[in-house]
């Protein structure tokens, strides 16, 4: 049970972290881009593509031509925390990289009200004390299927209820 939460959770911060990395859906299939048109930085990054960058399907292109960009704007912390994550997806066992997968195409199917009120909730638990986050997890492990689809109801409503509580107070418009 806990090997499930830490997977959900590194799922969640997958989530928090890559969206720009996705691939945006389009109408239209993306077009192949020519290794020239990539800035002399990114050609320097992405050097080992280089023999094979024209037998790469053009999603592929794009993709590494998003996630180098993004590389180059990052900070040298930035950098060295995107690393720390890539190593943990890399030490993962396989079947758990192919599960994270899956939660996270589960993730890009919700509509984007609640992706952000995942994104919401991972913030917050973030936030959290880690004596909060273990007493947290420990109270999810311990709890049944039942116990656990009320608890998210009720956090669901106090949600609901924190959302309402503004547009109360605000004194009617003349």
């Amino acid at each position: 049970m806990i090997k499930a939460l830490r997977t959900i959770l590194l799922a969640l911060l997958l989530a928090a972290a890559v969206p720009a990395l996705a691939q945006q859906p389009s109408a239209e299939p993306p077009a192949a881009m020519s290794w020239s048109s990539l800035s002399g930085d990114q050609q320097k990054l992405l050097e080992r593509f280089r023999d094979k960058w024209d037998t790469l399907p053009p999603e592929r292109q794009q993709a590494l031509a998003r996630g180098s960009h993004r590389w180059l704007s990052m900070t040298p912390q930035q950098r060295d925390s995107a690393k720390e994550r890539f190593q943990r997806w890399r030490d993962l066992p396989p079947e758990n990289r192919r599960e994270l997968r899956d939660k996270w195409r589960q993730f890009k199917s919700l509509p984007p009200e609640q992706q952000d009120e995942v994104r919401g909730n991972f913030r917050k638990f973030k936030q959290l004390t880690p004596e909060q986050r273990q007493r947290l997890q420990q109270r999810w492990r311990n709890a049944t299927p039942e116990q656990r689809q009320r608890l998210l109801e009720r956090a669901r409503e106090r949600q609901r209820m924190r959302q309402q509580r503004p547009q109360e107070r605000r004194p009617p418009r003349p």
